[in-house]
């Protein structure tokens, strides 16, 4: 799990209005575009044949790959939701094993998990509790 996507739809809950989030893919880049339009958000998804010349470009130098606009509630949920699935999957010291420069993102997703509960008054079980339950 990406501690850019979580601190990026986090950010959302703010004065953000608008995010970016890559994907490294050796060598490719997949970037998300996050904007904020009301209580929805546009997501739109490019990819790029190599990252190392691309980090810099402007999104449409990329190819479109995909567009929609979520609720930001709903968009918050299945992220908090996704990143609990590859805590389950892999648990913390499998997530450090697999990528071993990075530990699971706790605290990034604790915090998505307060925003989207307080802002969005989500009461599913699964964003009652904390990632370091």
């Amino acid at each position: 799990m990406s501690t850019d996507l979580l601190h990026g739809v986090a950010e959302l809950y703010g004065v953000a209005d608008s995010r970016r989030v890559s994907f490294d893919l050796e060598p490719a880049e997949v970037r998300w575009r996050l904007r904020r339009r009301g209580e929805d958000v546009e997501i739109t998804i490019y990819r790029f044949l190599d990252m190392s010349t691309s980090w810099d470009a402007p999104d449409d130098e990329g190819a479109r790959c995909w567009h929609s606009a979520q609720p930001r509630s709903a968009l918050g949920h299945v992220i908090v939701e996704a990143a609990e699935a590859v805590l389950r999957t892999h648990g913390k010291a499998g997530y450090r094993k697999k990528w071993v420069q990075h530990s699971f993102p706790s605290a990034a997703l604790d915090d998505l998990r307060r925003l989207h509960r307080q802002d969005d008054e989500c009461r599913h079980e699964g964003c009652q509790i904390s990632a370091d339950s």
